[in-house]
């Protein structure tokens, strides 16, 4: 694990003593629903890091409160509630959906009082059919390949408090923007936001998605490890796909394994792994907090911006 200037680093075991061992609001079954398909993650992963991680992100929303309520006051403008945002970015496959659902999980049994929301970037993708006009199908998950346009709008629309935002929603097992379905944000206290692309800076725009984050994650693990886990999700994405024509993944399932999981690595050399180098790996130090996974989707290590 690298050790860039401007960040404390916790080994696991000196991150865990942060905090006092909790009382957890979900089973090993609950947690089970909650990870991403091949993530490994354990109740003790979640006590072990995220509770901690929890308190510390408690501390950071209650200064952010303070600070909103004095501001206001100070400028003679009656009170509102403003939305804390909160940005997770990470690799493919690296495990960040599963962080954002446990936060999510975490914070509204622990802070009930508090609504709490997630979103992901995927419905800011563009449809496929616009990328194939574009030429970019093959680039998707790109910056290109976003409507950040609408991502930022968005952004600034909860900010701003507006209520009933709808977000097309994007279907994984379609690999594709379902038409007329959308995800509803409705004025959250606590907004997560999760995408390969939320810490990235665009070319030619003034304001960027992380200028709305009021705290950021990155979920980090060495590429070659990254790559295994691809894999392994593809593996378990096939099995599940196999008796299902309408499930993106039957075609791949169709094939001889060998056959599949050469493309697969293919896709994972010439997009994934290009897409991590290129734009992805680059916006890590701009987290605020990093998490680090070892071998077998381990939560080895914690880094926090001083």
């Amino acid at each position: 694990m690298m050790e860039p200037q401007g960040y404390f680093k916790f080994e696991r075991v000196e991150w865990q003593k942060l905090s006092k061992r909790a009382e957890l609001p979900l089973t090993t079954q609950q947690l089970t629903d909650i990870k991403a398909l091949n993530d490994r993650i354990s109740l003790e992963d979640v006590q072990d890091v995220y509770v901690p991680l929890v308190r510390l992100l408690q501390k950071k929303y209650s200064d952010f409160e303070k600070w909103n309520r004095d501001k206001l006051d100070f400028l003679q403008i009656p009170m509102r509630k403003t939305p804390f945002i909160i940005g997770i970015s990470g690799s493919v496959a690296v495990g960040k959906s599963t962080t954002a659902r446990l936060l999510q999980v975490l914070l509204s049994n622990w802070f009930g009082d508090l609504k709490t929301q997630l979103i992901t970037t995927d419905g800011f993708l563009y449809p496929n059919a616009e990328l194939e006009q574009r030429g970019i199908l093959n680039r998707k998950g790109f910056p290109e390949s976003y409507n950040m346009n609408a991502l930022i709008d968005f952004l600034g629309a909860v900010k701003s408090g507006r209520g009933n935002i709808e977000v097309p929603k994007y279907s994984h097992q379609v690999y594709d923007i379902v038409e007329g379905e959308y995800d509803v944000i409705d004025q959250p206290d606590i907004l997560i936001v999760e995408g390969i692309n939320v810490l990235q800076l665009p070319a030619n725009q003034s304001i960027y998605v992380s200028d709305f984050f009021d705290w950021s994650i990155y979920v980090d693990a060495d590429p070659e490890l990254i790559e295994k886990w691809f894999l392994e999700r593809f593996e378990v994405l096939l099995d599940t796909a196999f008796h299902d024509p309408t499930d993106y993944y039957y075609q791949y399932a169709q094939m001889p394994r060998k056959e599949a999981f050469k493309m697969a690595r293919e896709i994972w050399r010439d997009i994934d792994l290009k897409n991590l180098e290129e734009f992805i790996l680059p916006t890590r130090f701009r987290a605020d907090v990093i998490l680090h996974k070892t071998e077998h989707h381990v939560l080895d290590g914690v880094m926090v911006r001083k």
